[in-house]
């Protein structure tokens, strides 16, 4: 099998178990994070202490913060979770697509890189980012080979001048679509839900793992967990119960 086809063929199997990818991330790390010693990373009590898993927060939310401003602007059938086989009507040239041909990976890299530095250790967000250069650069590979084959010098032209994963800035042109915010509602309820999960497996387990109580900073993350919840079910429930969040064409 030429190379060419070999990445098209693993980029189609990672697409399709792309989920898997967090988990591989967040077991290891966890672990580390339950174990680190953060007497060796800052003096107990200090405000680097209080302030780090904050600035991992920022990096989580700047990557969620692209994620909601890619989704809010794409018609339906184009960026979404599907996972069984790709979909696109058309090709997203405006908006953040005109910096940037793959933002939703470039929101999920920052949502895990986040992640990965709450281990504390820097080989490991090394490790991070090597695994996910490695895991992503094939998807994108087959995602670019489906477009081309559906929408051929369109597509090709659109990605001969707008960057794969780093924005160019300069190349900005505003959105065709208004943003809808009941398409984010919709798709991206997981994801908020995810990161205070996850912050709170990696900052207040470990805390009730090595200490009798909580800390002061844990009720933040306490509190985050449980108005995420409650978020989730409420859309949930408007998704299964009303026809608040149906829009036509998002």
């Amino acid at each position: 099998m030429a190379l060419k086809e070999e990445l098209q063929q693993q980029g189609n199997t990672l697409f399709k178990y792309r989920g898997i990818l967090p988990l591989i991330i967040i077991l290891p790390a966890w672990a580390l994070a339950i174990h680190h010693d953060m007497e060796a990373v800052a003096p107990a009590g200090s405000f680097w202490e209080t302030a780090y898993p904050f600035v991992c927060l920022l990096v989580t939310l700047l990557g969620l913060f692209i994620r909601i401003y890619t989704v809010g602007h794409t018609p339906a059938n184009t960026s979404g979770r599907n996972t069984e086989e790709q979909v696109a009507d058309v090709v997203n040239t405006t908006g953040i697509y005109s910096i940037v041909r793959h933002p939703l990976y470039v929101g999920n890299f920052l949502m895990w890189l986040g992640v990965a530095m709450l281990t504390y250790h820097f080989w490991f967000v090394a490790v991070f980012v090597l695994l996910y250069w490695i895991y992503y650069e094939r998807i994108m590979f087959a995602e670019e080979q489906f477009l081309t084959a559906k929408f051929h010098e369109k597509y090709l032209q659109w990605a001969a001048k707008t960057p794969a994963f780093l924005p160019d800035l300069r190349l900005w042109q505003p959105p065709a679509l208004p943003f809808s915010y009941k398409k984010v509602l919709k798709k991206e309820k997981n994801s908020v839900l995810y990161i205070f999960i996850v912050f709170f497996l990696f900052i207040t387990v470990p805390h009730l793992l090595q200490q009798s109580g909580l800390v002061p900073a844990d009720w933040f993350w306490v509190t985050g967990l449980v108005l995420s919840i409650v978020f989730y079910f409420l859309i949930k429930m408007l998704r299964s119960r009303t026809s608040l969040l149906d829009e036509q064409g998002r």
